[in-house]
């Protein structure tokens, strides 16, 4: 099967795009020697699937070698442009494939953005094999994806390439002189390789197509290109972020800032904040968030934290940003240097187990003001210890059948 991306005026990373599991590169615990997706390629039996990874992990790639290997004809549709017309174009066209013993792998871009009546238009035809379904996505399937098109495929997690692998992918593109940058005679300075790698984040597509630009920039001088920590800079202008303030990301990153907080790790706080910011997270949500902490894992231990987590909330909400990362960088290494305490949140859960589980008796009548007359010949108030007055008495203040009941239980660190 020929690649679906002509290769005179394409972009790099699609000139590039591996065609065959030996160049695929990451990835190696779903296609590695030995498992399962590909003892599966190899023995033609080809499982609708959902590939899930971030961006530039390989998953329109790793579609399209599933297709070419079993020879299978390769639909692709994109889940942002494509609707119901489109799919029942493609199935008609697999039903007649089917006919003559054709095959059809139907890969759906971003299948997330398909709605439930989108994805239930494809299930019929995913069950009876009238398509192999791929579909691809950065979000978490079990929240994107209809349940019963999920019971139908198996979902493959793909990881963000690492340092070594992205290394690999760039030094290929470097060399080869058909598809790649051979013929440029571009030569990669070492600084500029490592900054390159780093700042990709595991996207493979981010890294080729930085290095294309760079590579377009540089003065040719004698027949070569040099590529300086410069050059690569301009080509980069910002971090490709995996940050994704919609997505799983965000769920992600602030259990991670919450967890180092409740950890009394400051480093990691400070940096899990940072990436929020970077990434594009609404500042107030982050401070909601400390506010919560503040009683929720401080609590009794520093009762100055609330303060000092709303007084950030409110800062934050006054100047805006970028300013704004000041308060929260200072609530967030407040709270996480300070003692912990989770006594508030215990009391509190164990109070509401018993209003769920108990009988909700009156309140007791000591406890009950009196301003008629009627309510004191009632006996509303009567037996009431003034506590300013009288704190030697001891007086009980649960109702009748949760008497001598103990809910909070002071931590360690409890003032």
């Amino acid at each position: 099967m020929d690649s679906l991306f002509g290769e005179g005026q394409a972009p790099l990373a699609a000139r590039m795009r591996p065609r065959s599991l030996e160049e695929y590169v990451g990835q190696g615990a779903i296609v590695g020697e030995g498992r399962a997706l590909r003892r599966a390629i190899a023995s033609d039996r080809i499982p609708s699937m959902i590939l899930w990874g971030p961006p530039g992990t390989g998953k329109t790639t790793l579609a399209e070698i599933i297709a070419r290997s079993t020879g299978a004809h390769f639909e692709k549709l994109s889940a942002v442009s494509a609707g119901v017309a489109d799919l029942r174009r493609v199935v008609g066209e697999a039903q007649g494939r089917t006919r003559v013993g054709g095959r059809t792998v139907l890969f759906i871009d971003e299948i997330h953005r398909f709605n439930k009546g989108q994805q239930d238009a494809i299930l019929p035809y995913v069950e009876d094999g009238t398509v192999t379904l791929i579909g691809a996505t950065t979000e978490n399937p079990s929240f994107e994806v209809n349940s019963a098109l999920l019971s139908r495929a198996r979902v493959f997690v793909l990881t963000a390439l690492d340092d070594e692998e992205i290394g690999v992918l760039v030094d290929r593109a470097l060399a080869d002189p058909q598809r790649g940058l051979g013929g440029m005679h571009v030569q990669l300075e070492p600084d500029a390789r490592t900054t390159l790698i780093g700042y990709a984040n595991g996207d493979a597509r981010f890294a080729l197509s930085a290095l294309e630009f760079a590579a377009d920039a540089a003065p040719e001088i004698d027949g070569r290109r040099t590529i300086d920590r410069r050059l690569v800079m301009e080509a980069l202008q910002k971090r490709g972020s995996t940050y994704d303030k919609g997505g799983e990301g965000h769920y992600d990153t602030i259990s991670a800032f919450i967890k180092s907080i409740r950890a009394s790790d400051p480093d990691a706080a400070i940096y899990w904040l940072a990436r929020m910011l970077d990434g594009g997270e609404e500042p107030l949500f982050i401070a909601r968030r400390l506010v919560i902490l503040a009683s929720e894992d401080v609590g009794l231990a520093d009762p100055h934290g609330i303060s000092v987590a709303i007084g950030a909330q409110s800062a934050v909400h006054f100047i805006g940003m970028p300013e704004g990362f000041y308060p929260l960088a200072h609530a967030t290494l407040y709270l996480a240097k300070a003692p912990k305490s989770n006594s508030v949140g215990r009391a509190y859960s164990a109070a509401m187990r018993d209003v769920a589980d108990t009988r909700n008796e009156p309140v007791p009548l000591h406890l009950r003001n009196a301003p008629t007359g009627l309510m004191k010949e009632l006996g509303y108030g009567r037996g009431y210890h003034y506590a300013h007055d009288d704190y030697a008495t001891k007086q009980e203040n649960l109702p009748e059948n949760l008497r001598g009941r103990r809910y909070y239980d002071p931590g360690e660190n409890d003032r």
